[in-house]
């Protein structure tokens, strides 16, 4: 839990703000260039093709924290001077976050796992909208510059299409807090009523987002006064957010439990932090792990942050070994081969319940499980749509809304390579695992948005031992309709 009300950090602390910390910028917003962009590293047309059964073995490196990384290098905003993000992953998210901060002004430089920012030169309030488009995490910028600048606008954001993601909440809470907040023209446009700035106030959540929380927190931050937001999130991402803010001089008590309160400070400085590992990818390779019927390690890794699955790995039938404080063993193998791992039942919520960005790779799993499981998805309406693709690689499930029927390989479930496709982030990566353990060849196009969350994600299973190669379509010159791959 993240409780603190000042700051230590290695960064000089300076003791007054600087004169243009919250002039409003001028609008509308220029187009900025980053002083150093990322790059993506993958076509955006590629494919995975993934050849199977595998058995894996080995060691793998688990990356900085995606879901941290985005409201992080949002909260830069907050701050004056430079803020240093270290161990944040190369992906195609962070890369559109950090688009977005130089939409805005920010000097933004990317040195392989390390960003610095610098919002000084902030010059306006309304972030380039298809940069926002990209990715949800782009919407967080709403809450530090209206904190900040007194005014926003914000254009709605992307992201995956796995259900409803309304903004209701961050604009209610964002109005709780003394700001005039209205939707149009397809942005959320937001003003401080009293026309200097934010102030303290109360709100409690209907759900406890994850994304409303920390937009909220960060407002809050730069409000005056004291603001108590109750049925919050409890995700580690709030609680990394809340100890960067910390860092950077702000004054927050309770994240990590259903009420945190905020007292706000006129003003934030830039600080270090070093971004957790991804507990979704941690869990990712567990998931690996088990599928395979195999056996890896992986570090670094918080085990408190993936304990309910390693809970249901376990009485499947895996054997677990936490051999330091960061290392993970996952095996599912036995002196005579691979375990036959018992099927089990899974209900998504916020955290610690069993999350939601694990339910389309453990879906994939409990296909490959003895017996018949249940899946119920209780966070997104429409995160199911991996379901049908598992079919076409011999899966057998039966959806009814947001729950599904998983029969395992005793019960049908007999997984052979074809050609399936990548919907979403969590979905296509779920594809991946069961090509993993499927016979023969799957070829899974959309791998653009496994890009988006999975870092050098076909390097690192080469490592390990999978047969697992990027290809790109080509439209052949002859037959105009007709599509060919190549490897690369």
């Amino acid at each position: 839990m993240a409780t603190a009300c000042s700051s230590s950090c290695s960064f000089n602390v300076p003791k007054n703000p600087p004169k243009s910390f919250n002039q409003s910028p001028q609008k509308p917003f220029p187009l900025h260039l980053l002083s150093s962009p990322p790059k993506t590293h993958h076509p955006s047309n590629s494919n995975l093709v993934v050849s199977g059964p595998s058995e894996l073995s080995g060691h793998v490196a688990i990356s900085g924290s995606k879901n941290s990384s985005l409201p992080i290098l949002a909260a830069t905003l907050c701050c004056s001077g430079t803020s240093k993000i270290s161990n944040a992953p190369s992906l195609s998210d962070t890369t559109a976050m950090a688009s977005v901060l130089g939409s805005l002004g920010a000097r933004v430089q990317v040195s392989g796992r390390e960003i610095l920012v610098n919002a000084d030169a902030v010059r306006s309030v309304e972030p380039c909208p298809a940069e926002i488009r990209k990715i949800r995490g782009g919407f967080f910028v709403i809450g530090p510059l209206l904190a900040r600048f007194g005014s926003a606008a914000v254009a709605l954001p992307g992201g995956c299409d796995i259900g409803a993601r309304p903004v209701d909440l961050y604009v209610r809470g964002l109005r709780a807090l003394g700001a005039v907040v209205d939707l149009r023209d397809g942005k959320v446009q937001a003003f401080a009523a009293n026309g200097r700035g934010l102030v303290g106030g109360r709100f409690q959540l209907d759900y406890p987002s994850v994304g409303a929380t920390e937009t909220l927190m960060m407002a809050a931050c730069l409000a005056d006064g004291v603001t108590v937001l109750s049925n919050v999130a409890k995700e580690p991402e709030v609680v990394a957010l809340a100890r960067f803010l910390i860092d950077s001089g702000a004054c927050i008590e309770g994240a990590g439990s259903d009420k945190i309160v905020i007292k706000g400070k006129s003003w934030l400085y830039g600080s270090e932090c070093t971004i957790d590992p991804d507990r979704i990818e941690t869990g990712t390779f567990m998931l690996a792990a088990a599928i395979t019927r195999s056996r890896i390690s992986m570090s670094p890794v918080i085990p408190s942050h993936v304990a309910c699955l390693i809970d249901k790995l376990r009485a499947a039938g895996c054997k677990i070994k936490r051999w330091s404080h960061d290392t993970l063993e996952v095996s599912a193998v036995s002196n005579n081969g691979g375990v036959n791992l018992k099927g089990f039942d899974i209900k998504t919520g916020p955290f610690p319940a069993f999350p939601t960005d694990l339910q389309p790779q453990t879906m994939a799993l409990l296909t490959t499980c003895n017996g018949s499981s249940i899946v119920e998805e209780s966070v997104f309406d429409k995160r199911m749509g991996h379901a049908n693709e598992l079919l076409k690689l011999g899966a057998r499930i039966q959806v009814c809304g947001s729950t599904a029927l998983v029969l395992g390989k005793d019960k049908g479930s007999l997984l052979s390579g074809s050609s399936v496709i990548a919907n979403d982030l969590r979905g296509g990566m779920s594809l991946v695992l069961a090509g993993l353990a499927a016979k023969g060849t799957t070829e899974i196009s959309g791998a653009s948005h496994i890009d988006r969350g999975y870092e050098n994600i076909e390097m690192k299973l080469r490592s390990l031992g999978a047969n697992v190669k990027r290809s790109l379509p080509l439209t052949c010159s002859v037959k105009q309709d007709e599509a060919i791959s190549f490897v690369i």
